[in-house]
């Protein structure tokens, strides 16, 4: 079973916690005030920024009450809730979120700010954060793919900003889910789930090696699409015969030939002006919308 770094905790007359069975319920059903950096789940929150403890746990950190409200809309809540203390100016909707958060057994921690400002993303801060469960989804049934799915598949992206970037777009364009292949950057960071605006909570995730990608899509019912730049075809003058596996590249070097050899169209965004490729979000975004354009 995987270990919990947010320990249940009991609460003592300065606000320090001891550790407790992590299995345990909450030791009470009212927030708890922290005053101290010390405190052993301030400072596991706090080890959430390391992308090592964040695979060990399994755990990420949503912040901001907008991206999380996002999880509560699609029912997935956290399993720590960290607010500011004595906030004046604490909409009724964010006490509402914390009310229904401790109904799901989440723990809320109340901080004073000059914890929440060594927890909270140094710019633009928020006055509340989450801890929740990673979700990661498992390849689809190519039997249950519908003509309408869109998936997207995403080799070796780099920028967690990108990232996050386009998991917020997929969720717009209604896109079935995205494959990360190889070795991409991670989809929790702080950045990448900021970058999301909440479509985190939506839109499923799937790793998988190049090797068990490439035996997938194989039998892939559909268009399998590849974007380079010695495409020979415009994008936009293509009929995509669903349901479709769109195959985006890296920043930089693109898709692998490995991954090429397997499309059935090889597709190119035109350019125009001096440079031969676009921010690989803006690219993608321009290639969901025109693939989905049918189903808006």
């Amino acid at each position: 079973m995987m270990k919990k770094p947010i320990p249940r905790a009991q609460r003592d007359r300065r606000g320090d916690t001891r550790h407790a069975d992590p299995s345990a319920a909450p030791a009470c059903d009212q927030p708890m005030v922290i005053t101290s950096l010390q405190n052993e789940r301030i400072k596991a929150v706090r080890a959430l920024e390391m992308r090592k403890e964040r695979k060990a746990t399994g755990l990420f950190v949503a912040e901001g009450a907008s991206v999380m409200m996002m999880g509560e809309e699609h029912d997935i809540a956290p399993e720590l809730v960290v607010r500011l203390t004595n906030n004046p100016d604490e909409p009724k909707r964010t006490q509402a979120f914390c009310t229904w958060a401790m109904e799901r057994g989440a723990d809320v921690l109340e901080v004073t700010a000059r914890v929440l400002g060594k927890l909270a993303h140094k710019d633009n801060p928020q006055s509340l954060l989450g801890v929740y469960r990673q979700r990661w989804a498992k390849l689809p049934p190519l039997s249950a793919c519908k003509d309408t799915d869109l998936w997207l598949a995403l080799e070796g992206v780099r920028d967690p900003g990108n990232l996050g970037t386009i998991i917020r777009t997929a969720d717009a364009v209604g896109a079935a889910g995205i494959i990360l292949i190889g070795t991409c950057c991670d989809a929790y960071t702080r950045e990448s789930v900021r970058a999301t605006m909440g479509s985190i909570f939506s839109v499923p995730l799937v790793r998988v090696s190049q090797q068990e990608f490439i035996a997938w899509c194989k039998s892939w019912p559909g268009d399998v699409v590849a974007t380079h730049l010695d495409g020979s075809e415009d994008f936009r003058n293509v009929t995509y015969r669903g349901p479709v596996l769109l195959m985006m590249g890296s920043e930089g070097p693109g898709l692998t030939e490995a991954l090429v050899a397997e499309a059935s169209k090889v597709v190119r965004i035109p350019m125009n002006g001096t440079l031969d490729s676009l921010n690989l979000a803006v690219a993608t975004a321009l290639t969901l919308y025109e693939i989905r354009r049918p189903h808006l």
